[in-house]
C-alpha cells in the first residue's frame, strides 16, 4: 500500500501535515475528511523520502521506550481514558522519533475509522505480532485494558530476562577483547623487536619464541588478509544460516553446545510458555496462539515442535504429547502442561513454568558468570605467561654469552 504526504486544515483553519498509507489518493482524502480535515495537497512519497524513511527505520527503539509506552497505555486505558485521547497524549510526550511517528500513524488511522489492532499491524517493526493479536482479542472481548496490562507485564519480564543475559556476558566479553588486544600488541610489536635483537647477537631462538616471531611478522605484513578471511567466514556463516537447512542446524547447535546450550534452552522455554500463557489468558484461540508463538520463538528446532503441537491440537489431541515425543522440552514442562490441560488451567500452569524457568535461568547465569570469569583469567594468564617465557628464555642465553 503506497504512502502519501498530505497537507490539510482542521476545523479551526489550522494547517496540519503528515504521512498516511492508503490504497489511493481518493481513499486518503476520504479518511482525512472523516477526521475533520480539509485536504489542500496530497502527493505520493518520493524516492528521496523513502530513503529518509529507511534511515529512520534503522534507528533502534530502546526497550525502555517500549516498556514506558506499554505501561502508560495500559494505565490510561484502565483509567477509562478513551483510546484516541490516550494515543494523542502518549504521542505528544514520546521523544523517540521513530516510535512517535508510529504512534502518530496509529492515532490517525484510528481517527479515520480503523480498529486499533489493524492500525498497529501496519507497523510490524515497532509493534510485535503478539501485541497486535492481543489488542485484537481485547477489542473483541471489550477487555483491552486488562489485556494491554498483561502484555506490558509480559514485555517487561522478557526485557528483564534479556538484560540479565547481556549483563552476565558483558564483563567476560570485555575481558576477552582487552586480553586479545594486549596479546596482539605483544606478539606484533614487542616480541619481533626482542627477537631481532637476539638474532643479531647470534642467539638461537627457542621454538616458542621463533613461532611467536613468525606469527607477529605475518600479522604485521598480512593483517588485511586476516580481516578479509574473518569477513568471508562471517558472511559465509550468515549466508548458510539464512538457508532453511543452515538455520535448522545452527539452532540445533545452539541447543546442544556445552554450558551455553542449557542456558539458551531455558530462555527459549521461558519465552514460549510466557507468550502462550499471555495469549491464552487474553482470549486468543489456542490454534492462533500456537501459530503466533511459533513465529516469535527464535529457534527453528523449537518452532517445528510447536508446529507439531498445533497440528496435534487441530486434530483434537493434546499439547503435551508432541512435546514429550520431541524430547526438546524437559519432562517437568510436559507434565505441568498436561496437568494444565486436564484441569482447565493451562494459562496458570504456563505462567508457573515461565516463573520457575526465570528463577532457574537466574541461578544458571550466576553460576556461569562465576565460572567464566576465572576461566578467562586463567586462560589469558597462561597465554601471556607463555609469551613472557618466550621473551625471557632467550634473554637468559644472552646473559650467559655476555658473562663469557
Amino acid at each position: 500500500m503506497p504512502t502519501y504526504i498530505y497537507k490539510a486544515r482542521d476545523a479551526t483553519g489550522k494547517p496540519v501535515k503528515g504521512k498516511m498509507a492508503a490504497a489511493s489518493k481518493e481513499e486518503l482524502i476520504d479518511k482525512l475528511h472523516k477526521m475533520g480535515y480539509m485536504t489542500t495537497q496530497v502527493a505520493e512519497a518520493s524516492a528521496g523520502l523513502k530513503v529518509e524513511s529507511l534511515l529512520e527505520k534503522l534507528r533502534p527503539i530502546n526497550a525502555e521506550d517500549m516498556i514506558i509506552f506499554y505501561v502508560q497505555f495500559s494505565n490510561m486505558i484502565s483509567a477509562g481514558i478513551p483510546i484516541l485521547e490516550t494515543l494523542d497524549t502518549l504521542n505528544r510526550q514520546i521523544e523517540n522519533k521513530r516510535l512517535k511517528e508510529a504512534v502518530g500513524s496509529v492515532l490517525r488511522s484510528v481517527e479515520a475509522g480503523e480498529s486499533f489492532s489493524q492500525a498497529l499491524s501496519r507497523h510490524p517493526r515497532v509493534f510485535p505480532k503478539l501485541f497486535v493479536n492481543m489488542a485484537k482479542a481485547g477489542e473483541a472481548s471489550g477487555k483491552l485494558d486488562t489485556i494491554s496490562a498483561k502484555y506490558a507485564e509480559y514485555f517487561e519480564r522478557q526485557t528483564d530476562l534479556r538484560q540479565k543475559i547481556k549483563e552476565a556476558f558483558f564483563y567476560p566479553i570485555i575481558l576477552l577483547i582487552v586480553g586479545t588486544a594486549v596479546m596482539l600488541f605483544i606478539v606484533t610489536f614487542v616480541v619481533p623487536q626482542f627477537a631481532q635483537i637476539f638474532m643479531k647477537t647470534g642467539i638461537t631462538l627457542p621454538l616458542s619464541t621463533l613461532i611467536l616471531f613468525k606469527v607477529g611478522i605475518s600479522i604485521k605484513r598480512f593483517w588485511y588478509l586476516g580481516i578479509l578471511l574473518v569477513v568471508v567466514i562471517w558472511l559465509g556463516i550468515r549466508f548458510y544460516i539464512k538457508t532453511e537447512k543452515g538455520r535448522l542446524n545452527f539452532d540445533r547447535l545452539k541447543l546442544k553446545v556445552p554450558i551455553l546450550g542449557p542456558l539458551y534452552r531455558k530462555a527459549a522455554i521461558s519465552g514460549f510458555t510466557r507468550a502462550l500463557a499471555t495469549l491464552v489468558a487474553s482470549g486468543v484461540p489456542i490454534l492462533e496462539s500456537l501459530s503466533i508463538t511459533k513465529e516469535i520463538v527464535e529457534n527453528e528446532v523449537l518452532a517445528r515442535v510447536i508446529g507439531n503441537v498445533r497440528s496435534s491440537v487441530e486434530k483434537g489431541q493434546s499439547l503435551a504429547e508432541p512435546l514429550r515425543i520431541s524430547r526438546e522440552f524437559p519432562l517437568d514442562v510436559v507434565k505441568m502442561i498436561s496437568v494444565g490441560e486436564e484441569t482447565g488451567n493451562l494459562d496458570g500452569m504456563l505462567n508457573k513454568i515461565s516463573g520457575f524457568y526465570d528463577k532457574s535461568l537466574g541461578y544458571t547465569i550466576k553460576k556461569l558468570t562465576a565460572a567464566i570469569e576465572p576461566i578467562f583469567l586463567i586462560v589469558m594468564g597462561c597465554m601471556i605467561g607463555f609469551i613472557m617465557a618466550s621473551v625471557f628464555l632467550p634473554m637468559f642465553d644472552m646473559v650467559k654469552i655476555l658473562r663469557r
